[in-house]
Formats: structure tokens, C-alpha cells, sequence
């Protein structure tokens, strides 16, 4: 009625704004050293907004340091007795070689080419078992490195960053309290972009396209009401049950469409929940040819 007495356009479809809203969540667990984001707070993009205590974690990082500390100086032992009984085998070596020679010249006896034979043997077993623990401890040494950066990793992610620039809607701790890994801390959107979210019939759904402009309409107060410009950016490829608070220029349609509106909002008047009417702006259709 207020459309017909104030000589504006009848709406295309009604509804309500939203926004691209992200719940950040923690990334650790612990107490909450330091908390930043309060409800209305605006935050910028990078901000530091919580710190996870990290203590637990340091001393981890410590106790598993110093287990690294130990395989690498386990490490080197073992490379210095590698290389002693190499030039153990070598000599061994070089023995059995010399009393295969005697013993065939029949100058050395049967046990003395065993005996020989069973040092240099003992000695390239022994190589052998030295390499394969060199090898263990370097997988040790490692397996700590590795878990060096896991804990490393943890504590960076004790530091919440802002992912987004925008204002926090809603918190869900405070400092003190203690968190586990996932559990929300806070709500935040960037609300100088919100979105209309309308529906749609299909009988309209012909006449709307993505990237279409449209001009997107709220109420001021005192019969006056507000155009702001917007684009389609998002049209349902299923149909839904009208929903109840919504009503579209066929009450009777029981199926719809939603849509999505883009609508800057630089001064900060539109707001979450507020309803709002869009009217598509057609394209002009192009002039039939005269015969």
C-alpha cells in the first residue's frame, strides 16, 4: 500500500539482510592468557585477538630437544666406533688374505686360516650390526625433529590471528578461562557488504540472472524508504516451501527460489535481520524490426 500511495514500484521479492559471518575457533588447547575481541569491537584484519597459554607446550618442546640432543650425540659415538672397527676389518682383511696365501704354500696351518677367517668375518658382521644402529639413531634423531616442529607449529597456533576485518558480534570465552582445540571463541562479519537473501517465484525466475543489477529497498521510518543499489550474486538451483516469514508477490506459490543481493554499506545503515525489498532491474528489451 505504501508502494501504490507514494508512487514507488511495486517489490520484485522481500527479505532479510545477512552477512558472511566466521566463527573463529581455537587451534589449542589451555588457559586464555590474553582475550581482545569484544562485542561491537571492530577488528582489523591480522589483529591479535586471544593467546593460548603455552607452557605446557614449551616444556615439551624442551623434554623432546633434549631426547634429539642425545640420539645426535649417540649418533656420533656411533659413527667414531663404525670407523674404528672399519680399519679393524681392513687389518682383519688383509690378515686372511695373507694366510689364504700361506696355507695354500702349505705354510700356515688349517686353524690358522680359520682363525683368521673368523675375525675378519665377526669384524664385517659387527660393521654391519653398527651401520644398521647408526641408521636407528638417525631415524630417532628425526622422528624428534619432527615432532620438534609439530610442538613448534602448536604453539604458533596458541596465537589467534583475526582472519577477517569486521565487527565481532559474539564472544564465547574471556580471559582466564580455559579452551580446547575447535571450541569457538567469537563471531565476527564484515559489515560494510551485506547480503539481502529474497525469494522468488518461478515464474519470475526468467527474468533474474547473476551479475543482474537490482535496486534494493528498506524502510526509514515515517513512510520514507532508502534505494541502494545491489547485484545478484547467487540464484537457488532448487526450489523451496515458501518460508514463513517471507511472502512473495504470489502469496499462493508454495515453491520459491532464494536469492542472493549484494549491497555495499559503507555508513553502516543497513543491519543483520533488517527486512528489505528488491526490485530487478530489467534489461530494455531491443526494438522489434519495422516491416
Amino acid at each position: 500500500m505504501l508502494s501504490g500511495c507514494s508512487g514507488e514500484p511495486e517489490p520484485d521479492a522481500y527479505g532479510t539482510f545477512e552477512a558472511v559471518e566466521v566463527v573463529v575457533s581455537s587451534q589449542a588447547s589451555g588457559q586464555v592468557r590474553e582475550f581482545t575481541p569484544e562485542e561491537g569491537m571492530q577488528l582489523a584484519l591480522g589483529t591479535v585477538a586471544a593467546v593460548i597459554d603455552t607452557a605446557q607446550l614449551a616444556l615439551e618442546r624442551q623434554q623432546v630437544m633434549a631426547q634429539r640432543n642425545a640420539s645426535s650425540s649417540r649418533g656420533a659415538e656411533v659413527t667414531e666406533q663404525l670407523g674404528v672397527l672399519e680399519v679393524e676389518r681392513d687389518i682383519a682383511q688383509r690378515a686372511y688374505e695373507r694366510t689364504r696365501r700361506l696355507h695354500a704354500a702349505r705354510a700356515a696351518t688349517s686353524q690358522q686360516l680359520d682363525q683368521a677367517e673368523r675375525e675378519y668375518r665377526t669384524l664385517t658382521a659387527r660393521i654391519q650390526a653398527v651401520r644398521a644402529q647408526r641408521e636407528s639413531v638417525g631415524m630417532d634423531v628425526t622422528a624428534n625433529d619432527a615432532r620438534v616442529d609439530q610442538i613448534a607449529e602448536r604453539i604458533a597456533k596458541s596465537i589467534v590471528v583475526n582472519p577477517q576485518a569486521g565487527i565481532v558480534l559474539t564472544t564465547y570465552t574471556r580471559a582466564g578461562e580455559v579452551v580446547q582445540t575447535g571450541q569457538p571463541l567469537y563471531r565476527i562479519a564484515d559489515l560494510r557488504t551485506l547480503v539481502l537473501r529474497a525469494y522468488i517465484t518461478g515464474a519470475q525466475l526468467t527474468a533474474v540472472r547473476l551479475g543482474q543489477p537490482a535496486q534494493v529497498r528498506v524502510d526509514q521510518g515515517r513512510d520514507e524508504l532508502l534505494t541502494l543499489p545491489g547485484t545478484v550474486t547467487w540464484i537457488a538451483s532448487e526450489a523451496e516451501f515458501t518460508p514463513t516469514p517471507i511472502q512473495t508477490r504470489e502469496e499462493r506459490a508454495d515453491l520459491v527460489y532464494a536469492v542472493k543481493v549484494l549491497v555495499a554499506n559503507p555508513d553502516g545503515v543497513l543491519k543483520i535481520g533488517m527486512p528489505g525489498d528488491v526490485i530487478f532491474v530489467r534489461e530494455p528489451q531491443p526494438a522489434a524490426p519495422q516491416s
